[in-house]
């Protein structure tokens, strides 16, 4: 037993190894491939200097590398069991009467612990990255972007009252959201439960502040009566400064353990949260696609290297690799359409990719 637990470690340390240098290679590619985007997009439009344009590229690069993790899963794992294969390593453990379940299983298990990891810890701090990178390109572009529209639409409320509301520039000071140029239309719902105009405030200014929406310099009209013009006035509001924040975010840039939260006042406004479950799923379902990943470079890799065609098992594992991805992108798309179920859509590709991989391993090794 004691030999067994070396072996599995031994095993474990070289898929380690291997996904280690996967993620190098990778993450060097896509900080430049991102720092070259960013030169286009952003450098030849703005006036900004390479430092800026590496702080965007630091920024947004660990979105995209956690991303494309799977296939660092994938590509490492096959570079640690090739690399057995090839020292002749896979073939001493089979003499030794050591079945391949025994030391996949352990790779398998470490990476379905990475994926959690992954979505309670990096996600996180990658969906912070990533916000603060859109509001600085925004920053950095707000004199370039003449054609798109600055008008920004909101929408809180609950049960029983409903608010829409309309501003013609938005910004942010020390955390807080400010809007100015606001039109805010506010809606009571009969007994019907279908909304009822019931009053509209103008006003030159509204902070978001914990509770409640302060506005300055406002004039509110009621159906029916005069206006009122007031220096100020409370709206109490189920937003935060984050929450509004996140609505002009997309639902990459929300953190794992804030979408629950986003999901609930979205739907509470009256929108549709399809595109937070949907993003909520799909990091569900994470630790067993890097699972799935880590299996499948398993099965692609241990065909002895006396037998021939290990390259051509190992290119068709790549090749199957980039499959599941696009297959996890285009199910996004249909459940995004409203085409299939957005469970399907985020549970189906690391679902198959893992029984794709259980059989082609009970093949290569079971017979």
């Amino acid at each position: 037993m004691t030999f067994v637990g070396r072996l599995d470690r031994y095993v474990l340390t070289r898929n380690f190894v291997g996904i280690a240098a996967a993620l190098a290679v990778l993450s060097a590619v896509i900080l430049l491939i991102q720092f070259v985007d960013l030169s286009r997009s952003v450098g030849v439009r703005a006036d900004v200097t390479v430092a800026q344009l590496f702080g965007l590229t630091l920024l947004k690069a660990p979105a995209l590398i956690l991303l494309l993790l799977p296939f660092v899963f994938l590509f490492g794992g096959i570079s640690a069991y090739v690399g057995l294969n090839r020292r002749s390593e896979l073939v001493a453990m089979r003499a030794a009467g050591v079945s391949a379940w025994r030391f996949i299983l352990p790779s398998a298990v470490a990476a379905f612990l990475v994926g959690l990891t992954s979505i309670t810890l990096l996600n996180p701090v990658a969906s912070a990255l990533s916000a603060r990178f859109e509001s600085e390109r925004a920053r950095l572009m707000e004199n370039y972007l003449t054609d798109t529209p600055k008008d920004v639409w909101l929408r809180q409320g609950d049960d029983r009252n409903q608010i829409v509301i309309h501003a013609k520039v938005r910004d942010t000071v020390d955390g807080t959201v400010r809007l100015r140029g606001v039109s805010l239309f506010v809606y009571q719902k009969n007994k019907d439960g279908a909304p009822q105009f019931k009053r509209r405030l103008e006003a030159a200014e509204a902070r978001l502040l914990p509770g409640f929406w302060k506005l300055t310099d406002v004039q509110e009209a009621t159906a029916g009566e005069s206006s009122v013009r007031s220096d100020s006035l409370s709206i109490r509001s189920s937003l935060d400064s984050e929450s509004a924040a996140e609505r002009f975010s997309s639902a990459e840039a929300i953190a794992f353990w804030r979408l629950p939260a986003a999901i609930r006042i979205t739907e509470q406004a009256g929108f549709s949260a399809n595109r937070y479950k949907l993003r909520f799923q799909q990091l569900m379902a994470t630790p067993l696609l890097f699972s799935a990943m880590s299996i499948l470079a398993a099965a692609f890799s241990l065909r002895l290297v006396r037998l021939g065609g290990l390259g051509g098992l190992v290119g068709a594992g790549v090749a199957i690799g980039f499959i599941f991805f696009f297959f996890n992108e285009f199910s996004g798309a249909l459940a995004g359409a409203d085409i299939i179920p957005l469970f399907a859509a985020a549970w189906a590709p690391p679902l198959v990719a893992l029984l794709s991989g259980l059989t082609l391993l009970c093949y290569t090794e079971d017979g």
